[in-house]
């Protein structure tokens, strides 16, 4: 179910983020793809072979994310699994289905990122200690171990569930266990992310961009883990009886559940302001599990006469989060619902296109978008002189002369009409206008900040 609903209606153009995938693991050989993880992203690796050996069977939206459907399908297999582990089949089944209605399992679900696959991979390496907790074989304890190195691989800030799992093994079994067994197991697991670390240490000049947080970003948590700023609270409030319920029935699995929900975003929080500046709502979506499963709890802690009576108190709670989670589940499944809408843009060029057009990019990372909407055709892109290291493309120098015998440019850059109309951050509209042309008509989508598309021509009365 958490599938379907993850992939159901989506109509979303890729994000800019999703270009970068289908940039790194699609349009380049794997020996592009390795020379790109030496400049950028090479914690990402993993994902983008993931999807490289993917995209030999296909380029389109659907197929590119629909593995992180199935990784989030996968989390709410395990996720109901977990729930019934730890109170009963009924908490499983209710955590599950909140999973499956969070507005932000459907972004995320519908999403070529890795985000998903973290939360799943949460999910399992929890299920896998609560087994080794059962009985600590070696052959659970090399599970255990699996899914941790998984969880590593998935994305650098899910291992922030570690600390949670940590502590709960501390008090769900003897010390000797501890140390002999899921110590070692969790220091093996920790090796990938461990050297991944290190590859975006030296590359996090990527995330320079991410400006600091205080803590009053904390009050944005149960919209950043739930996707919605009417359903997250809501569902807060909820999880936090499923914690003291959980706490009084099973200390070790209450603080589990309890850590996983809230340390993400403290340590995230903790890095942002000790390290460097890393909070980004996207990398909380780890603990989005810990939340459905934690109000799955509540919900079932209800002692109702009969399993029917259950039901009618399960069934109208869930109802109760998809909907106050709707206006976020209609915002992502707009064509602009993941921030950016490049087919929106190549539509208003090709609307207004002539002959002999030219086309010029504020940030040339945007040729990879607009080359993947604009396949029919777009105008003469009179700057591409071939890709960059990274995702930044090398470009001709001297826009006049590469305008030169043109009537007519589009400009288009990521960011709103001011900034590149009335502002100096886009600098390839001034020498545009330097080069004598004038600006004839603006387009600019829905969300903030989204893609600006202009059209200057010769000799044109205007700005």
């Amino acid at each position: 179910m958490t599938t379907g609903v993850a992939v159901s209606g989506g109509t979303a153009s890729l994000s800019g983020d999703e270009v970068a995938t289908y940039s790194a693991a699609v349009a380049r050989p794997l020996s592009g793809l390795w020379a790109l993880v030496q400049h950028v992203d090479g914690h990402f690796l993993p994902y983008y072979l993931l999807i490289h050996l993917w995209s030999l069977l296909g380029e389109a939206e659907w197929w590119l994310r629909l593995p992180s459907a199935l990784a989030a399908g996968v989390a709410a297999g395990f996720l109901a699994d977990l729930g019934r582990r730890l109170a009963g089949p009924r908490a499983g089944m209710a955590a599950a289905a909140l999973f499956a209605v969070l507005p932000s399992v459907s972004f995320h679900g519908a999403n070529a990122r890795p985000y998903a696959f973290a939360a799943a991979a949460a999910v399992v390496s929890a299920w896998a200690l609560h087994r080794v907790a059962e009985s600590p074989t070696w052959g659970r304890v090399g599970a255990y171990a699996a899914a941790v190195a998984l969880l590593g691989c998935t994305h650098l800030f899910s291992v922030l569930v570690l600390p949670a799992q940590f502590l709960a093994a501390l008090l769900a079994l003897p010390p000797r266990t501890v140390s002999a067994r899921v110590v070692p197991a969790m220091a093996a697991g920790c090796v990938p992310v461990a050297i991944l670390g290190l590859v975006g240490w030296g590359e996090r000049a990527a995330i320079s961009w991410i400006e600091p947080h205080g803590p009053e970003v904390l009050l944005k948590v149960p919209k950043h883990v739930a996707g919605s700023d009417l359903a997250g609270p809501a569902l807060f409030a909820l999880a936090v009886a499923g914690v003291v319920i959980l706490l009084r029935a099973s200390v070790p699995w209450g603080v589990l559940i309890g850590g996983w929900l809230v340390l993400p975003p403290l340590l995230l929080l903790a890095v942002d302001a000790l390290v460097t500046p890393a909070y980004v709502d996207r990398y909380v979506f780890v603990a989005a599990p810990a939340l459905a499963l934690a109000g799955g709890v509540a919900l079932a802690s209800v002692r109702p006469s009969s399993a029917r009576t259950t039901a009618l108190v399960a069934v109208p709670s869930v109802l109760a989060v998809a909907v106050l989670g709707l206006p976020a589940q209609a915002d992502y499944r707009r064509r602009n619902g993941h921030y950016e809408d490049f087919p929106g843009a190549v539509d208003v060029i090709r609307a207004q296109e002539r002959p002999g057009d030219a086309i010029v990019y504020g940030q040339s990372r945007l040729r990879t978008g607009f080359g993947y909407y604009g396949r029919d055709g777009l105008p003469d892109d009179v700057l591409f002189a071939g890709r960059g290291p990274a995702f930044e493309y090398a470009e001709k120098p001297g826009l006049a002369d590469a305008l030169a015998g043109r009537r007519r440019v589009w400009v288009v850059w990521r960011g709103t009409k001011q900034a590149g109309l009335e502002g100096t951050k886009i600098r390839r509209v001034a020498a545009v206008r330097a080069a004598g042309f004038r600006l004839s008509t603006a387009w600019h989508s829905a969300e903030l900040p989204g893609l600006t598309v202009a059209l200057f021509e010769r000799g044109r009365g205007g700005k």
